[in-house]
């Protein structure tokens, strides 16, 4: 018979992995404890990092519906739990790696979807969610002042050739 704490754990894990829209898999082995706080510091409000047993873990995201994740499930671990933009708390986990050689990527899940390490610093190097869609917004205000441009070209452009056509019936009229 399951222990009632463990049971706990098991329904808290598996609900953080349906409230994530990503998890990143980690090993964390030789990291302070100090350094684990810098390193949730450095996820951003929109993230979770957290120590967890691996059993438990398997268990909780198989409730959860995912099972991509058991190859990672091994050794010491941590899972980010990400709730908001993945490509911050990607970065964040890049970052922290390159200066601490101790958190090891393991792998992870975005919107279902198994993640390599690779896949995560891939996603790490893209730019955020904001920027690309200041990005989007920045290319709609260029097209409709292009737009704007052409539809204000139109009439200028009939009103001189209405205009050339009228110097042109006088030249002719005053040549006769």
């Amino acid at each position: 018979m399951a222990r009632p704490d463990k049971v706990a754990a098991v329904d808290e894990i598996a609900e953080k992995f349906r409230n994530s829209n990503a998890a990143v898999v980690t090993a964390y082995t030789g990291l302070t404890v100090a350094q684990i706080k810098d390193l949730r510091r450095s996820l951003g409000e929109n993230a979770q990092y957290r120590v967890v047993k691996n059993t438990l873990t398997k268990i909780a995201a198989q409730e959860a519906g995912i099972s991509v994740l058991d190859e990672h499930l091994s050794g010491s671990t941590a899972v980010a739990f990400v709730t908001g933009d993945p490509v911050e708390a990607a970065k964040g986990l890049r970052d922290f790696a390159k200066e601490n050689q101790n958190l090891v990527i393991k792998g992870g899940v975005l919107d279902g979807k198994a993640l390599s390490a690779d896949e995560i610093k891939k996603l790490a190097d893209l730019e955020s969610r904001e920027v690309l869609l200041s990005k989007l917004a920045g290319a709609f205000k260029a097209k409709q002042s292009q737009a704007a441009s052409v539809f204000q070209a139109l009439p200028s452009k009939l009103v001189r050739t209405v205009d050339a056509l009228r110097a042109k019936q006088a030249e002719q009229g005053g040549a006769e």
